[in-house]
């Protein structure tokens, strides 16, 4: 009898073993899984195999209260587990911390989120990488607050992106100055108690202070982007305009994900679990029968759920956004054949880049780091931060720069899609990019010849995007930074990450949000009042691009006005064009100053405020090609002006916001 007892529990654990160790993935499942109690007198247990006794209360069970059902609020979709939804009837919790604080108000198109009683407008989520993007409510409209709060999270809630390299701006109120001249950094409030009073932005925190000889009451920071702050640095008159801009572009955000809402919690102890053995377990062993009911009950709900659970696996596989891009980069493949970039693990881009040891500059999309292949070939590695949910940028920038082959496009010599590691490969420009050579503050000046040439150079890239492929490609960022140069200064378009692409006859391109870099945005791409979005938006940041190479800036930096008067276009139409137009009439244009009037002109023809207005890139570079006395005077643009930028542009872009525009490509 005795025998017959131990050969029934030894069939048991064997059973139970091989059990565990053909279906080893229902351990680790997601989905919430309970086993039926068994009867008290079945309270079958080893405790050097199981470690405690599976009694009637045991069970298996997931311990965070949050469904991870989505929801949509405003424009963004598919919102899950932390937040969720204000009026919601189960609201998300997590263990010792205020589940309030991931509440979504979906009021209107824009979801709002209240952080340290501030409350701010939620732009993008990104549940991969667990980011949000935010803007400051208080701070869109105007630089100047009713309630002066600093821009504060909440340590167990939120923190700032450490990738993003976002920098803080202070804003300063109330100021005095012991200097009679206006600061460049001024900026003035519409309404409130700071009207009348003297207001100064500074990169970097309060204690460092505003500056010599100016005290100020009042202060706040904000975080911006990196590019913005790099440009709010070196304050001109116009820095205004960057400043608003920049409080609008908001910053990026980070939420640490809590282990419960990971994995279930360990089973709770049954009240059987002591330190008896398997000896004192019950005065009489179990029937073979009803062990057997018992592990063909098991074995059969545990098949059923691994079927459930790899159906819900692979459904939820399908219908992700990766999926999709994952199947769009395939795509790029097929259609380029052996002429399509080659593909990089993630590893492999590692020993190309020496683990990233040599850093050639940062961007507001990742950093860009120096590799060698293995043929010895010099390249440029940049690797993404994956801000964007679905990877758009880095589809678009694969797609665009695959269907070009100009010698004034960047040549994408490969690429990296490895899970959520995002890498382009480059070939190398030694002289890196042209905003080096043009900014007051560079280390090497470029001749007037030779920014002709690059000028040009870029004007032809420029137009084979627009009408030398089957496929139109814009652009959309035309800017110094994104013009490289090759070691004999031959520029070469790149960052396509935010570029369009459209059939050339097609009329109507659907865009959601700005695309582009303060400073470079065509006005229509904020308002449609001003036009549709098209090509000829490219050729807008062209024109400004242009004048910065012709020296325009410098001029407006050396200018003595009053900033409230000084706006850029303005102040070189009536420093530059109208002394050209003097000059053509009275024959006195000298050769040396050719090419340099032309690009005057040809910018001012560029940054026209209508579409409709501006020239294609073929006509700019005939003109360029041409003679500076065919090239017709343009008429001066009619931009608003800092004072009206704050009632016009803001609503301007409200009404941007408010729906998805049907734009022509």
């Amino acid at each position: 009898m005795k025998m017959h007892h131990h050969k029934n529990l030894l069939l048991f654990i064997l059973s139970a073993t091989l059990l565990s160790i053909h279906f080893p993935c229902f351990v680790s499942s997601e989905k919430t899984v309970a086993y039926a109690p068994l009867q008290p007198n079945h309270r079958l247990c080893n405790r050097a195999v199981y470690g405690s006794c599976i009694g009637p209360a045991a069970k298996m069970y997931k311990s965070h209260k949050c469904p991870k059902l989505p929801f949509d609020c405003g424009s963004i979709s598919y919102i899950r587990y932390p937040f969720w939804a204000e009026g919601s009837s189960n609201p998300c919790s997590r263990p010792g911390v205020d589940h309030g604080g991931f509440k979504l108000v979906c009021e209107g198109d824009v979801p709002m989120l209240n952080i340290s009683s501030l409350s701010y407008q939620v732009k993008v989520i990104n549940f991969d990488t667990n980011t949000l993007k935010v803007v400051r409510e208080d701070l869109w409209n105007s630089p100047c607050p009713e309630v002066f709060h600093n821009t504060t999270m909440d340590p167990n809630l939120f923190a700032y992106l450490p990738e993003s390299n976002d920098q803080n701006v202070t804003l300063y109120f109330n100021c005095t100055s012991t200097d009679q001249k206006i600061p460049p950094n001024q900026f003035k409030c519409s309404s409130g108690d700071y009207f009348n009073t003297l207001n100064v932005f500074k990169i970097g925190n309060a204690l460092s202070g505003p500056g010599l000889g100016i005290t100020c009451s009042k202060n706040i920071f904000v975080p911006v982007k990196s590019e913005a702050a790099e440009s709010l640095k070196n304050p001109t008159p116009s820095s205004v305009n960057i400043l608003k801009d920049a409080l609008r572009d908001g910053f990026y955000l980070t939420w640490q994900e809590d282990e419960d809402s990971q994995s279930p919690a360990p089973a709770p102890q049954s009240k059987y679990s002591n330190s008896r053995t398997g000896n004192d377990l019950g005065n009489s062993p179990p029937p073979m029968a009803t062990i057997l009911v018992v592990i063909s009950g098991i074995t059969g709900l545990v098949i059923i759920f691994i079927i459930i659970y790899c159906f819900h696996k692979r459904r939820r596989l399908l219908q992700s956004p990766n999926h999709g891009r994952n199947q769009d980069i395939e795509i790029i493949l097929l259609q380029h054949g052996s002429l399509a970039p080659k593909r990089y693990k993630y590893s492999q881009i590692k020993k190309i880049t020496k683990s990233f040891s040599d850093k050639l500059g940062q961007g507001g999309y990742g950093s860009v780091y120096k590799g060698i292949l293995p043929n010895g070939c010099l390249v440029a590695v940049k690797v993404l931060v994956q801000i964007d949910s679905n990877g758009e940028e880095f589809i678009n920038e694969v797609a665009s720069i695959s269907r070009t082959s100009h010698v004034n496009i960047v040549n994408l010599l490969g690429f990296c899609y490895d899970r959520n590691k995002r890498a382009l490969v480059y070939e190398f420009m030694p002289n890196k990019s042209l905003d080096k050579f043009i900014s007051s503050s560079g280390c090497c000046q470029l001749d007037k010849e030779k920014l002709y040439k690059i000028a040009l150079g870029v004007a032809k890239g420029l137009e084979y995007l627009h009408t030398g492929c089957n496929t139109r490609i814009v652009h959309f960022d035309i800017k110094p930074q994104n013009i490289l140069l090759d070691q004999d200064f031959c520029p070469k378009i790149s960052d396509f990450g935010l570029a369009k692409l459209c059939k050339k006859k097609q009329s109507i391109l659907s865009m959601i949000g700005a695309r582009g870099t303060i400073g470079y945005i065509a006005p229509e791409i904020f308002s449609r009042n001003f036009g549709g979005v098209s090509h000829k938006s490219d050729v807008y940041s062209y024109g400004m691009m242009v004048l910065e190479m012709a020296g325009a800036r410098n001029i407006v930096e050396t200018a003595t006005i009053r900033s409230s008067e000084n706006y850029f276009p303005d102040k070189i139409y009536e420093e530059v064009i109208l002394d050209v137009t003097r000059k053509l009439e009275d024959c006195m244009i000298e050769e040396e100053d050719d090419r340099t009037r032309k690009m005057f002109l040809v910018g001012f023809w560029c940054i026209q405020t209508t579409p409709s207005n501006r020239p294609s890139m073929s006509k700019v570079v005939e003109m360029l090609e041409g003679s500076l006395q065919s090239i017709q005077i343009p008429p001066k643009p009619f931009l608003f002006s800092p004072e009206l930028e704050g009632q016009e542009f803001s609503s301007s872009l409200s009404a941007h916001a408010e729906t998805e525009k049907s734009m022509s490509c």
